[in-house]
């Protein structure tokens, strides 16, 4: 069992990354677009976040490299990390299809989308926060209410493709659509994969 002592340099880096991903999943859940042009710009900020994501994982990869020892499995640490980018990179590649496709418009669906994918990312900062302070067992109520956000996204997908096949009538929107709200499922289902690695921590360690 871990001990009670300061936290670990890798805890600390797996809570920059959490925090990192957590202020550009609530960017992309605030931004207001009027414009093409507004697109482009959003477009541009996140591929700037995901570009700064994927220096966090370089350098924690660099560090579990030359590092002779370990606070948890090396594999735990790089599969939680790499989880928590996945979010980031399935909400960049969102946001560049959004642009590809020029569509201003958000739709109720991919608003629901958005703010659990975002409430997502709270929790697991409030989890990552938790194994900084090795309280392991504590991380599971995070772990849970993830999962519950990405059951509520289940749902959302189901209804945004029944509701966009009545709606609309242009195949190629209807294809656009459809595209778009698979790819913020699949972000919600890394938010998933998040909780599944936070559980085979608590699992293995607690």
């Amino acid at each position: 069992m871990l001990g009670p002592r300061k936290p670990d340099p890798f805890f600390t880096a797996l809570l920059d990354i959490a925090k990192h991903v957590q202020e550009s999943m609530h960017y992309a859940n605030d931004f207001q677009i009027d414009s093409v042009s507004d697109l482009k710009g959003v477009s541009i900020r996140m591929k700037e976040y995901e570009t700064a994501g994927d220096t966090l994982i370089h350098e924690l990869i660099t560090k579990l490299n030359t590092s002779f020892m370990t606070p948890i499995e090396r594999e735990d640490i790089l599969n939680i990390a790499i989880a928590m980018d996945d979010i980031l990179d399935g909400m960049e590649h969102f946001l560049a299809n959004l642009e590809m496709f020029s569509l201003i418009e958000i739709d109720e669906y991919m608003q629901k989308f958005m703010v659990n994918i975002m409430k997502s990312t709270d929790e697991i900062v409030l989890a990552m926060e938790l194994l900084t302070k090795k309280k392991l067992v504590e991380m599971r109520t995070h772990a849970v209410q993830i999962k519950e956000y990405e059951r509520i996204c289940d749902e959302v997908l189901r209804t945004s493709i029944k509701q966009m096949f009545i709606r609309e009538k242009d195949p190629i929107r209807i294809i656009q659509l459809k595209d778009l709200y698979e790819l913020l499922e699949d972000t919600a289902d890394f938010c998933q994969d998040v909780a599944n690695n936070i559980e085979t921590i608590i699992m293995r360690n607690a």
